[in-house]
């Protein structure tokens, strides 16, 4: 089974002064979470579309989804943890809870702030995850990448072609990612940054999907300007 986890853990303290995270947050008259749910809801093959939010904020996701959406039997929301990859983690204990957890079980994850994912490369991801275990969406780094330890001087400058700007969906065999997770130290949970890292610390291979350029996080008040602008583009296509 393939299941859709939408990670809405974030209180989007980089976005200013709001009184709500930032997944909650309007653009074209929709909160930016359910712009992000709708494009999974599109995926036939999702068995469920897994919503994780802090606690607080469950009843809220739950209202703005059968507002805006009405649909209910294919979205569940529970909460999320402290750490997004304890997030991640809440979502493979409800999928073995509820359902079959064996080493086909596949999760899609996403960050609920990027609305502007695209049929293809969800389709890509769910394709990349049967074939290779794990992937992870990402694009061409544009800029020179410049590495420094201790934020004054430069300690290395890669190689700009080897060079990847990493996206989601990250992709992966649910009860693989789970046991590996389990089997980590604190001092190598303390470390990552994303889930994908979790495999790669342990010497697993991460395919490669390609992303786009217009898949973008909404983090900074900045992003909300360019969305709108995405979504008007995407209205008049």
């Amino acid at each position: 089974m393939v299941f859709s986890v939408i990670l809405a853990g974030g209180t989007g303290n980089r976005m200013g002064n709001t009184d709500k995270p930032k997944q909650f947050l309007t653009i074209k008259d929709k909160p930016i979470i359910i712009h992000t749910i709708e494009k999974f809801l599109s995926q036939p093959k999702f068995e469920k579309i897994i919503v994780l939010t802090p606690q607080m904020w469950i009843d809220h996701t739950n209202h703005i989804i059968s507002k805006y959406i009405g649909e209910r039997e294919k979205v569940v929301v529970i909460a999320g943890g402290d750490t997004r990859n304890e997030t991640i983690m809440n979502s493979v204990a409800y999928i073995e809870e509820n359902y079959a957890l064996d080493d086909d079980t596949i999760i899609v994850t996403h960050d609920s702030v990027r609305p502007f994912v695209t049929h293809r490369i969800i389709e890509d991801n769910i394709k990349a995850v049967e074939v290779y275990g794990a992937c992870d969406t990402v694009i061409p780094a544009t800029d020179t990448i410049v590495e420094s330890v201790d934020g004054n001087i430069i300690s290395a400058i890669p190689e700009r072609k080897n060079m990847y700007q990493g996206q989601t969906p990250q992709s992966f065999k649910a009860k693989k990612l789970r046991d590996i997770y389990l089997s980590l130290t604190d001092k190598e949970r303390d470390i990552l940054t994303d889930a994908a890292k979790i495999l790669v610390m342990k010497g697993h291979d991460v395919h490669l999907v390609t992303g786009e350029t217009y898949n973008i996080k909404i983090t900074y008040p900045y992003d909300l300007k360019i969305a709108r602008s995405l979504l008007e583009e995407e209205e008049n296509d």
